[in-house]
């Protein structure tokens, strides 16, 4: 940075506005600055400090890429598809100095950040546009940069200067991807994006079968994605076991926790039927061992044991909890 003090660099400008910013309240105003502030922070994420320089208009931003020209370009973007605000964007390539202001502070001047306002001032809410000077430098780089642009046509702005308008499309479900081809993963990952690594990473994750873990009173199945515990409880549903709550995502895995299956050899069943649980099997013994179990957790055995047809029946109240 001190080295380009006071030099005139061509640099792209990247000129933000927060749309109705200026009729809020105080207290509205600093709360959707803070939000704006967020969002830019997480866009520029990966560019260095000293390749950028940010200065706050009240209302917005102007930020001045001092690197690549391109890179005024992926927080547009990035900005474009993450903020919940109604943001105008526009970018110009163009001259400006790199100076000090009263404060010391570190300012930029120029035709390249007063016509990077301009063509913001064109662009509708939530939309990026870019002039003709950013255009025809970027859109060279690859086909893939070529692609994005559409040309809006001329417009003219307070002053009367006619200036060359592209908008920029990119649909969310392409943003990835195309992060990540153009300017790498790490850029991707920085900010926040699914890059294709972590994508097999999870697909690969997702085809491990769910564990199943024993607390005592009850069973917890804890899997990588939601399938491989349906999957689980599938097959302990075929032992008896019901599942006790719904299926939830917890941090990175995807948990439940179910009833304990009846003993190996039992053959007995447990049914829900409202607030009851009817225990039907094969021998006596089998189904007062299931009610002992039902009542150590809560249950309340209502109908004494029954035979008929060859097979063992009891029921019991739920547990009111």
């Amino acid at each position: 940075m001190a080295e380009s003090s006071g030099r005139t660099l061509v640099t792209s400008v990247l000129f933000l506005d927060i749309v109705g910013y200026s009729k809020k309240s105080v207290a509205e105003q600093m709360s959707m600055k803070q939000v704006f502030n967020e969002s830019l922070a997480k866009s520029l994420k990966p560019i260095a400090g000293s390749e950028r320089v940010i200065l706050d208009t009240g209302d917005g931003a102007a930020v001045t890429f001092l690197g690549n020209p391109e890179d005024a370009l992926f927080s547009g973007l990035m900005l474009q598809h993450t903020t919940e605000l109604a943001v105008r964007m526009g970018i110009n390539l163009g001259p400006v100095r790199v100076v000090k202001d009263l404060n010391g502070q570190t300012n930029i001047l120029g035709d390249g950040i007063n016509v990077g306002q301009r063509v913001m001032s064109f662009a509708d809410p939530g939309q990026l546009v870019v002039s003709r000077s950013f255009y025809e430098v970027v859109s060279r780089l690859s086909d893939q940069y070529d692609d994005l642009f559409t040309h809006i046509g001329e417009r003219k702005d307070k002053h009367v200067r006619a200036h060359e308008i592209y908008s920029v499309n990119m649909t969310p479900e392409a943003l990835p991807d195309f992060i990540e081809s153009t300017w790498g993963d790490k850029w991707a990952a920085s900010v926040g994006l699914a890059t294709r690594a972590a994508k097999l990473a999870e697909e690969a994750a997702s085809d491990q079968p769910a564990q199943v873990f024993d607390s005592g009173e009850h069973l917890i199945v804890s899997g990588a994605s939601q399938l491989s515990v349906l999957i689980a409880l599938e097959e302990l549903a075929k032992t008896g076991s019901k599942a006790r709550s719904p299926v939830q995502k917890v941090g990175n895995k995807w948990i439940t926790t179910c009833d304990k299956p009846a003993p190996k050899g039992s053959g007995c069943k447990v049914e829900e039927m409202g607030f009851m649980r009817i225990v039907t099997g094969p021998t006596r013994e089998a189904v007062e061992q299931q009610v002992s179990e039902l009542i150590d957790d809560g249950a309340r055995l209502v109908h004494d044991l029954a035979e008929a047809g060859g097979m063992w029946t009891a029921v019991c109240e739920k547990n009111p909890e």
